[in-house]
């Protein structure tokens, strides 16, 4: 990479601030040893050491590339295997701070030239996080295990489509048969033979939660998978029911969670 003009103050203050809930001081020490830079600091916090080497490495190299090879160390994807989603989190909240500066990090733990932003709205709009899109929201995992790259590139449309054929998938993990859509939900959850059951069918009570589970599923792969399906996406500017839409399959997913098989052979 060629050399990076120096970053403000604040702004080095805030990557500091961002890198210092990234890893432990064990960790901070770790990576400034073995990329070079010295902590002569004397500072037991650790945003307010980085800040310190930080500053002095741009004084002293007239650059930033020093900083950047740090963040690309620290923040390297392997060292976030199963906490993916922590990843991503920290990596936008970066983007935010480097998009005054017009550098990127991706998701490959490499660093790239675009356009700068300008204002702090425009960097918000730019780099826009999970958590932000559905503060207060309790996303499943399995919703994002199939759409978590979709939401952060505001790609709503396909944001909710994937997740809706990845509500049917786990249906058919579950159960153990192929078919889709209502043919899916009637085989898995009917009330004489079903192969998934989402409590003890002992009661009436519980025989009317069990159809309307599954009178919900397949509402939602009627009215939401099957229409995005046949959709022109030019057509479909769904950011707040994307937001609602993503909440109903998180419930879905929930319920999933408790449900037990019965025994029953499939055909």
């Amino acid at each position: 990479m060629n050399a990076v003009p120096s970053f403000p103050e604040g702004q080095i203050e805030a990557l500091a601030r961002l890198l210092g809930e990234c890893g432990s001081g064990t960790d901070i020490s770790r990576v400034l040893n073995d990329r070079g830079l010295a902590d002569a600091s004397g500072e037991s916090t650790k945003w307010r050491r980085l800040y310190w080497v930080f500053l002095e490495s741009q004084k002293q190299h007239q650059c930033a590339n020093r900083v950047l090879d740090f963040i690309q160390s620290f923040l390297i994807p392997a060292r976030f295997v199963g906490r993916s989603t922590e990843f991503e989190a920290n990596r936008q909240e970066l983007n935010m701070i480097l998009a005054f500066s017009g550098l990127e990090y991706g998701q490959d733990g490499k660093f790239r030239q675009r356009e700068a932003a300008r204002t702090l709205d425009e960097a918000e709009r730019r780099v826009r996080t999970i958590r932000a899109k559905f503060q207060g929201r309790r996303i499943h995992p399995e919703v994002l295990k199939y759409c978590r790259t979709e939401l952060l590139q505001d790609n709503y449309f396909h944001a909710v489509f994937e997740s809706s054929k990845g509500l049917a998938q786990r249906i058919r993990d579950l159960s153990g048969i192929s078919a889709d859509g209502a043919a899916l939900v009637d085989h898995a959850f009917s009330i004489e033979c079903p192969l998934l059951a989402i409590n003890t069918l002992r009661t009436d009570t519980e025989k009317t939660e069990h159809k309307g589970f599954a009178a919900l599923l397949k509402g939602c792969f009627g009215a939401v998978r099957n229409p995005l399906a046949h959709e022109p996406k030019i057509l479909w500017d769904g950011e707040d029911d994307a937001a609602d839409y993503l909440s109903l399959i998180s419930l879905l997913h929930r319920k999933l969670d408790n449900a037990t098989t019965t025994g029953f052979r499939t055909e």
